[in-house]
C-alpha cells in the first residue's frame, strides 16, 4: 500500500513545493502596489528563489538516497514555513529578497522524486514515471492562476499565509504515508561526484536541461510582469496566460517521458530543439500578441517534451550515480531559469527591446540541436560496431 502511493504523494509534494517557489513572481504586481521596487531590480527579485532552488538540488537528490524521500520532503516543508510567513509580513524590498532566497527550497525538492521514484518501477517505465512526477510542475501554474485571484479579494499578505496551511497539510501526509523503508544508497557524495564529473554526457544533459527546464522557469517568472508592462494586460489576465504556458509545458512532460520509453530519446530531442530554435527566432522579432502567443506555446511544447525525455536519458546512461547526476542536471535546469530573465532585462535596458536576447536563446538551442544530432549518430555508430564485432 505505502509503495503504491509514493508516485501520487511525491508528485503532489512537488506541486506544493513549486507553488511556494513562485509566490513572489505570481503576486509581484500586487506586492509592487505596497512595496516600492525599482524597475531594474524586478528581474533580480524574481530570479532569487531560483538560485537556491537550483543549487540545493544536488544535496537534496543525494540525501533522498541517504535518508529517503519521506524525511527530505518533511524537513523541506518545515523549513519553508519560515520564509513563507516572513514574506507575508514583508514591508521592504530587502524583506522580499531574504524571504525569496529561502523559497528556493520549494524548487529544490524536484530532485528528491526523480531520485526516489525509479526505485519502485522497472527500468522500461522510468521515463513515464519521471514524466508523471514532473507534472508536479503544475504547481507554478496553480500559483500564477489562483494567487492573483485570491489577492484581488483578500490581499497579497493573507494569500501568502494560506500557503502555510498547505505546507502543514502535506507535512502531516508525509509523516503518515511516506515510505519509511525506502531502499537507501550510501555512497559518499564526493566519491559519486568524482565518478561522473569527467563524463561529457553529464554536461551535455545539463546543457539540454538548462535550456528546456530553464525556459519553463524563466517564462514562469518573467511572463506575468512582462505581459502587464509590455502588452498592458490586466494582472489576472496575465496570470491566466502564464498559467496556460505552464500547463502546456507541464502536461506534455509525461508524453516526453513516454516517447523516451518507446523510441530513441536522442531522436526525440532532435525534434525538441529544432522546434525550440524556430520558436525563439519568432519571439526575437518582437511580434504582436498573436504571434507572441504562438512562440510561447511552441517553447512550452518543446520544453515540456524535452524535460520528460532528458530524465529518461539520465538513468539510461548513469545507473549507480543517478542520484547525484539527477541533482547536477536539475541544478543546471534551475540555473537556466535564473539567467534568462536577468539577461533579457539587461538587454532591454540597453537596447529598449528583447530581440537580441531571444536571438541568443535561439542560437544556444541551435548549438544543442547540433550536439544532440552528433550524440545520436555516435550511438548509432557504436551500436553498428558492436553488432559487427559480435557477428564476426
Amino acid at each position: 500500500m505505502i509503495r503504491k502511493v509514493q508516485l501520487p504523494l511525491q508528485s503532489l509534494n512537488l506541486v506544493v513545493g513549486f507553488m511556494v517557489w513562485v509566490i513572489i513572481s505570481s503576486l509581484l504586481p500586487f506586492i509592487r502596489e505596497d512595496i516600492q521596487i525599482p524597475q531594474e531590480k524586478i528581474a533580480i527579485l524574481t530570479a532569487i528563489p531560483v538560485v537556491l532552488g537550483s543549487v540545493l538540488r544536488i544535496p537534496l537528490g543525494y540525501y533522498a538516497n541517504i535518508i529517503g524521500a519521506r524525511m527530505v520532503f518533511m524537513i523541506s516543508f518545515i523549513i519553508l514555513l519560515f520564509p513563507v510567513y516572513y514574506l507575508s509580513e514583508a514591508n521592504s524590498y530587502m524583506d522580499l529578497v531574504l524571504g525569496g532566497l529561502l523559497l528556493g527550497i520549494g524548487g529544490a525538492v524536484f530532485s528528491v522524486g526523480v531520485t526516489s521514484l525509479p526505485k519502485y518501477y522497472p527500468k522500461e517505465k522510468h521515463g513515464l514515471v519521471n514524466g508523471v512526477y514532473g507534472v508536479g510542475n503544475i504547481g507554478t501554474a496553480i500559483s500564477t492562476f489562483a494567487a492573483p485571484m485570491l489577492a484581488t479579494k483578500f490581499g497579497w499578505s493573507f494569500t501568502i499565509k494560506l500557503y502555510l496551511v498547505l505546507l502543514l497539510v502535506f507535512l502531516v501526509l508525509n509523516i503518515f504515508f511516506g515510505d519509511r523503508h525506502e531502499v537507501k544508497v550510501k555512497a559518499p557524495i564526493m566519491q559519486q561526484i568524482k565518478g561522473v564529473i569527467n563524463n561529457q554526457k553529464l554536461w551535455f544533459f545539463s546543457l539540454f536541461y538548462f535550456i528546456t527546464f530553464g525556459s519553463f522557469v524563466a517564462f514562469t517568472v518573467y511572463l506575468p510582469n512582462f505581459l502587464v508592462s509590455e502588452f498592458s494586460l490586466d494582472k489576472v489576465d496575465a496570470g491566466l496566460r502564464t498559467a496556460g504556458f505552464i500547463a502546456v509545458a507541464t502536461f506534455l512532460r509525461p508524453l516526453g517521458g513516454w516517447l523516451g520509453d518507446k523510441f530513441k530519446p536522442l531522436f526525440i530531442l532532435i525534434g525538441v530543439f529544432a522546434v525550440y530554435t524556430f520558436a525563439a527566432i519568432v519571439l526575437a522579432f518582437s511580434p504582436g500578441m498573436g504571434l507572441y502567443t504562438v512562440g510561447c506555446i511552441l517553447i512550452g511544447i518543446s520544453a515540456g517534451i524535452g524535460n520528460g525525455v532528458i530524465f529518461k536519458l539520465v538513468p539510461q546512461y548513469f545507473n549507480k550515480e543517478a542520484g547525484i547526476v539527477n541533482g547536477i542536471v536539475s541544478m543546471m535546469g534551475g540555473l537556466g531559469g535564473f539567467f534568462p530573465p536577468i539577461m533579457l532585462a539587461a538587454i532591454h535596458s540597453i537596447t529598449g527591446h528583447y530581440a537580441i536576447g531571444f536571438m541568443l536563446l535561439s542560437q544556444v538551442a541551435l548549438a544543442s540541436l547540433i550536439l544532440v544530432i552528433l550524440m545520436y549518430y555516435q550511438d548509432r555508430l557504436k551500436l553498428v560496431m558492436e553488432t559487427n564485432t559480435k557477428t564476426s
